[in-house]
C-alpha cells in the first residue's frame, strides 16, 4: 500500500483555502495523490481531504503538522493529519447476534479493512469461539441488571487498556453511558437496524412491520448521548412488501446492516468522514 499523509480539514468558507493548501504542499515538493472538497452554501463551511505522497516530502509527519499549523490558524481550521501506513486500533463490541461481527472479522482477515483489532468485548459468551479462531482476545463482561455500571466501568477499562482509536458496536445491545459517549466523541460507531430517524430504539423491524413500510434499512452512525441520534455516516436499504413478516424483515435487514457498517467503518478508517454539527461530509 502506498504511504500517504491524509490532511483533513473544515473551516469557515472563504476565498483562497484551496490555493493556500495546494501552494503549501507544492512549496515543499509534495505530490498530491488525491483531493476532495465541498463547500456548503447553507452553513458557510468548507471541507477538504487531501492525500499527499509521504515520500515526496522532505520531513516527518510531526514536522508537517508543525509547518501547517500557522495556515490552519489563519483560516480557523479544525484539522488533522494522519499517516496511512499506521493502522487504527479498533475494539469491536457485540452481544449475541453474530452477523455484523462475523462480517467485520472476515473483512479484517481478508485485509479488506486496514486496522488492528486488539480485542472483542461482549456481554455474552456466545461468540467466543468465532473470535478466538481469528486469534483475537475475547473479553466477556456480563451485565448485572441491578448494577449495569460495573459492566460499563470494566468496558471503559478494557478500551483504555487496548488504547483504542475507534470502538465499533456491532450489534452490541446495551446503551453506553453519557460519559463514555463524550470521552470517545466521533470515535464510537454503531449500526442501528432501521433507516434513521425512523424507528428509533428497540425492535425497529417490528415497528416497521406495524407501520407497513415498503423499504427497510440500516444506519451506521457515530454514538452520542442521545439514543440513535448521532451523526450519520452511511445508510443502506432493501425493499419489502405486504407479504414480509417481521422475521423476513430481520433476515433481509441483516444484509443491509453488514453493508452499511462495513462501509462506514472503512470510510472512518480512511479519514473520509468529517463531522459538522450533527451531520457528516463523507468523501467516498
Amino acid at each position: 500500500m502506498e504511504r500517504n499523509y491524509r490532511l483533513v480539514l473544515s473551516c469557515p468558507d472563504r476565498v483562497g483555502i484551496v490555493s493556500m493548501v495546494s501552494n503549501f504542499i507544492s512549496s515543499h515538493g509534495g505530490s498530491i495523490t488525491d483531493a476532495n472538497q465541498h463547500s456548503d452554501p447553507l452553513s458557510g463551511y468548507f471541507f477538504m481531504r487531501v492525500e499527499i505522497d509521504a515520500q515526496s516530502l522532505p520531513f516527518s509527519l510531526e514536522k508537517l503538522r508543525e509547518a501547517f499549523t500557522p495556515i490552519a490558524s489563519s483560516f480557523e481550521m479544525e484539522w488533522h493529519i494522519s499517516d496511512s501506513s499506521q493502522p487504527k486500533k479498533v475494539v469491536l463490541m457485540a452481544s449475541r447476534q453474530s452477523h455484523c461481527l462475523a462480517d467485520l472479522l472476515y473483512r479484517y482477515h481478508s485485509k479488506e479493512l486496514f486496522c488492528e483489532i486488539p480485542c472483542v468485548i461482549s456481554n455474552h459468551e456466545d461468540l467466543r469461539s468465532m473470535v478466538e479462531w481469528h486469534g483475537i482476545p475475547y473479553h466477556c463482561v456480563p451485565v448485572d441488571p441491578a448494577n449495569k455500571q460495573a459492566h460499563f466501568d470494566r468496558v471503559d477499562e478494557l478500551i483504555n487498556e487496548h488504547d483504542a482509536d475507534t470502538v465499533v458496536l456491532a450489534r452490541y445491545m446495551q446503551i453506553l453511558p453519557e460519559r463514555v459517549c463524550e470521552r470517545y466523541q466521533h470515535r464510537i460507531i454503531n449500526i442501528h437496524h432501521s433507516f434513521l430517524p425512523s424507528f428509533v430504539g428497540a425492535r425497529p423491524y417490528h415497528q416497521a412491520y406495524d407501520r407497513g413500510v415498503k423499504l427497510i434499512g440500516a444506519t451506521c452512525h457515530y454514538v452520542t448521548p442521545d439514543l440513535d441520534a448521532g451523526p450519520i455516516i452511511d445508510q443502506e436499504v432493501t425493499r419489502v412488501s405486504h407479504r414480509s413478516l417481521p422475521d423476513d424483515m430481520v433476515r433481509l435487514g441483516r444484509d443491509v446492516e453488514k453493508l452499511a457498517l462495513a462501509r462506514g467503518l472503512r470510510w472512518h478508517l480512511e479519514d473520509r468522514v468529517l463531522v459538522h454539527g450533527n451531520k457528516t461530509v463523507v468523501f467516498d
